[in-house]
């Protein structure tokens, strides 16, 4: 495995450390060897006894940090290199511990709700630059499938996929219950408007067109006069009944398109006949050779209109969502409502995520340490605790020291 800069930085540390633990070792023996011969009965005593001590502490810590990772000196002592040969069961061990501890629902609530994330995503989309940057990442994101979708590609889809799917599949009880939908919510009332309206202003604005068209289907044997007075009544008539049903919403007419829509809805659902024919139709057109050159050519326009937007940042595209973005941010930082239910969604999510794949998300602890062989999971291990570990060497040859003075202590007031 590679090393990265944090493993050189690790791999430093350790290696001070060490050094420091054996200094204190080395100045323990200096000492221990330079007082040997001293007179003990004062205080070469304490200081012989205490580096005597020192030296103790120091070897029993180093054997056993040292244990832990490999044979002290290559001897195989029982109960040595205890990493390498229980990396396995360590790995589950941690699997379990990060699972209990770590990865709950609670605790993952509770992070989430410290961390104040709805506000901080607000903050941050604040910033002008920011915004831009969320657009240039979504631009190249977008720019990178779209190119990696080739025509070849959406014909498979379309051909092999969509088409014989959308043929067996029922749509009619479908289309049947969201018509159903449409008309009871009145949804379909704006673009009936819509229609009425440009009706209405395309009508008005061509009054020459209509006559053109209602005079052609005039008989030859009608003199001119008459089919201009006649025209010219219809014309006047059909724009007076465009505009009545227009601004009327209750319209004879309206509510009898919504009695027909209604019909149709269940007919749609209800009725084998209906049903049938509107199979046949589906099916009919859907299998249609022209069916897919036309979805490509939808799918050609979409992606020219789509990667031009994308080149213009004066765009709609990026304008509208920049808008969106800014209106976001707004709401997540000042509106408690928006961030009680951002934040609500988010604990939901987390929570199914942990709950549901917690456990499988810890297991990548065991699969990784599974890979390694002995040597390396001690040598990983080590990197990351080693530095901390070298302090129970150095509190050992201060504390065998410490214990030796009280030691020798003891010994001079009871001799």
């Amino acid at each position: 495995m590679a090393a990265s800069p944090a493993d050189v930085r690790r791999r430093a540390g350790l290696r001070r450390m060490r050094m420091v633990a054996l200094a204190l070792l080395l100045l323990a023996a200096v000492v221990f060897l330079a007082t040997l011969r001293l007179d003990h009965g004062g205080l070469w005593g304490y200081v012989n006894t205490a580096a005597e001590a020192a030296m103790v502490g120091a070897l029993a810590d180093w054997f056993a940090v040292t244990a832990l990772f490999r044979h002290p000196l290559g001897i195989p002592v029982p109960h040595t290199a205890i990493v390498p040969r229980r990396k396995d069961e360590i790995g589950r061990s941690l699997q379990d511990f990060v699972t209990e501890n770590f990865l709950t629902e609670e605790i993952a609530r509770e992070r989430l709700a410290a961390a104040g994330v709805t506000g901080r995503i607000g903050r941050w989309l604040g910033d002008p630059d920011h915004r831009r940057t969320v657009r240039t990442e979504a631009v190249r994101i977008a720019r990178a499938g779209l190119g990696r979708l080739e025509d070849a590609e959406v014909r498979t889809l379309v051909d092999d996929f969509l088409v014989p799917r959308l043929v067996r599949e029922p749509v009619s009880p479908i289309a049947g219950a969201l018509l159903e939908g449409v008309v009871a919510e009145r949804t379909h009332d704006g673009l009936v408007d819509l229609a009425l309206e440009e009706l209405h202003a395309w009508l008005r604005e061509n009054p020459g067109t209509y006559a053109e068209v209602l005079g052609s289907r005039a008989p030859w044997w009608s003199p001119p006069w008459l089919d201009d007075r006649v025209i010219g009544w219809t014309y006047e008539q059909v724009l007076a009944f465009l505009r009545e049903v227009r601004d009327d919403a209750r319209h004879p007419a309206r509510q009898a398109l919504d009695d027909l829509l209604r019909r149709l809805a269940q007919d749609l659902q209800h009725d084998p006949e209906v049903m049938a024919r509107a199979e046949s139709l589906k099916e009919r057109l859907l299998t249609h050779p022209q069916t897919a050159e036309t979805v490509l050519g939808l799918w050609h326009s979409f992606r020219t209109a789509l990667e031009t937007a994308m080149d213009d940042e004066t765009s709609y595209f990026h304008v509208r969502g920049d808008e969106l973005l800014a209106h976001l941010g707004e709401h997540l930082v000042s509106d408690p409502v928006w961030k009680d239910r951002v934040e609500a969604r988010l604990a939901e999510a987390v929570s199914f995520v942990v709950n549901t794949y917690g456990h499988e998300l810890a297991a990548v602890i065991p699969v990784t340490v599974e890979r390694w062989d002995g040597r390396q999971a001690a040598e990983r291990i080590e990197l990351h605790v080693g530095r901390d570990l070298q302090f129970i060497r150095i509190n050992g040859t201060v504390v065998g020291a410490l214990a030796g003075v009280v030691i020798h202590a003891v010994a001079q007031v009871l001799a």
